[in-house]
C-alpha cells in the first residue's frame, strides 16, 4: 500500500443487493493489492504494444489519415456495445455532414466527436468530471448533467433481471464522483494500466447519467492513456476487443461488485489494451502500404494528375468529394472533377451517387477498415 496519506482510507465491507441503489459503493482505491506478478507482467507488455503502436503512427507521413480512419472505427463499435449499430460504409459516408444519416449512425459520429472534443480538453486541463459531463453531452446531443433522479436499473439480456442499481442522489454522485478524480490523479505510484481499469469500473459503477454512461467511460480509458502519455492521439480501437469479448466484459465488472473479484478485471482491462493495440499497429501498417502502393499506381498510371496531397485526400476522405479535391489540391472544381474521373478509370476509385451529390468511394481502403485482417 501506498505511503501517500490518500491511501490511508480503507473501506469496509457493504452489503449489495441488485435491486437496490448502491449508496455505499466502496470509494476507491479498492482494498486489495493490485500490483500482483501477473498484473506488473501484464502492464510490461501492454506498454511494450502500445509503444509499438505509437511508433507505428508516427511513421504515417500524415496523421490525418489516422485521426479521420480509426476513431471512426471505434466509434462504432464502442456504439454497438451499446445495441446503436451502423456500418463503417454509412460512417464514412456521413461523417463531414451528417444531416441525411439515420439515428444510429448520427449517434456514433457524435461519439467521435466526443472523442475529439475530449482529446482537445485535457491538452487544457486534466481529465475530470467535467471532462466527462462534456464528452456525454456530446455523444448524446444534449446537455447532459449529473443525475438528480434515481438511475436506470441494469438488467440481464437473458433474463430480464435486475442485476444492478446505481447510488443515487446528486450530491452523493459528485462525491463518488470527486473520489474517482482524486484516484485518478494522486494514485501515481500505480501503473496508468491499473488506474484505467479501477477508474473505469468506479465511473461505471457510479453510473453519473441517466444515459450514456458505458460509452462516456470508454472515451474516458482512451483520454486517461493519453494525459498518461501512453498514447499521442485517440487512434486505440479498445472497443472491438470488448465487443469480442462482451460478455466477459459485464461479467467480470459485475464479479467486482457481488465479490470484490478486481484483479481478474484488471487483468481482462490490461489484456485488452495490449491485443487493441496490437491489432491497431497492424491496421495502420497495412493502411500506410496501401497509401504507398496506390501513389506507386497513380504515378504509373496517371502521372500528370500525381500528387502526394491527392494521395492523402483519399486516405484522409475514403468518401471523397470534389470540394476535397479543390481545398486540398488547391485547384478548380473542373480539374478536381477531371482528378478524380482519372483515378476512377485507374480503378483507384469507385464513384456513387448520394442524391444529387456525387462520392467517390476508396475501396481498397473501405475493405481494409471494415475487415477484422489487415490483408490488402
Amino acid at each position: 500500500m501506498s505511503k501517500n496519506p490518500y491511501f490511508a482510507y480503507m473501506n469496509s465491507p457493504q452489503t449489495w443487493f441488485p435491486n437496490v441503489p448502491w449508496n455505499d459503493l466502496p470509494r476507491l482505491p479498492p482494498n486489495i493489492d493490485l500490483q500482483t506478478q501477473a498484473i506488473l507482467k501484464a502492464c510490461i507488455e501492454a506498454r511494450v504494444a502500445l509503444a509499438e503502436l505509437r511508433q507505428a503512427a508516427a511513421m504515417m507521413p500524415n496523421k490525418g489519415v489516422l485521426i479521420n480512419t480509426i476513431p471512426l472505427l471505434e466509434a462504432k463499435g464502442s456504439s454497438e456495445i451499446e445495441n446503436i449499430v451502423t456500418t463503417t460504409d454509412r460512417l464514412f459516408q456521413f461523417s463531414a455532414e451528417d444531416d441525411k444519416a439515420d439515428n444510429a449512425t448520427k449517434e456514433a459520429l457524435r461519439y467521435r466527436t466526443a472523442l475529439y472534443k475530449g482529446f482537445n480538453t485535457i491538452t487544457e486541463r486534466p481529465l475530470s468530471t467535467a471532462t466527462a459531463v462534456e464528452v456525454c453531452s456530446m455523444i448524446k446531443g444534449r446537455e447532459m448533467q449529473i443525475r438528480k433522479v434515481s438511475g436506470t436499473a441494469l438488467a440481464s439480456d437473458r433474463q430480464g433481471s435486475v442485476i444492478y442499481t446505481p447510488p443515487e442522489g446528486e450530491q452523493r454522485l459528485r462525491d463518488l464522483l470527486s473520489n474517482w478524480e482524486s484516484y485518478i490523479h494522486e494514485a501515481t505510484d500505480l501503473d496508468p494500466l491499473i488506474r484505467m481499469a479501477v477508474s473505469h469500473y468506479q465511473f461505471e459503477a457510479i453510473h453519473p447519467f441517466s444515459d450514456g454512461n458505458g460509452r462516456t467511460g470508454r472515451v474516458l480509458n482512451i483520454l486517461l492513456l493519453i494525459q498518461e502519455r501512453l498514447l499521442d492521439v485517440p487512434i486505440l480501437y479498445l472497443s472491438r476487443y470488448i465487443i469480442d469479448h462482451k460478455q466477459e466484459y459485464y461479467r467480470l465488472l459485475l464479479d467486482v461488485t457481488q465479490q470484490g473479484a478486481w484483479s481478474e478485471w484488471v487483468l481482462f482491462m490490461i489484456d485488452a489494451v495490449r491485443e487493441t493495440a496490437q491489432w491497431t499497429k497492424e491496421k495502420i501498417i497495412s493502411i500506410r502500404e496501401l497509401e504507398e502502393r496506390t501513389a506507386d499506381l497513380v504515378r504509373k498510371r496517371a502521372p500528370k494528375i500525381y500528387s502526394r496531397e491527392l494521395i492523402t485526400t483519399i486516405f484522409e476522405q475514403p468518401y471523397c468529394r470534389i470540394d476535397n479535391v479543390i481545398n486540398s489540391v488547391g485547384v478548380r472544381r473542373q480539374t478536381a472533377s477531371k482528378y478524380l474521373k482519372i483515378l476512377v478509370e485507374c480503378e483507384v476509385l469507385s464513384e456513387h451517387k448520394s442524391g444529387k451529390e456525387k462520392l467517390f468511394v476508396n475501396p481498397n481502403l473501405m475493405k481494409l477498415l471494415s475487415n477484422e485482417d489487415h490483408r490488402l
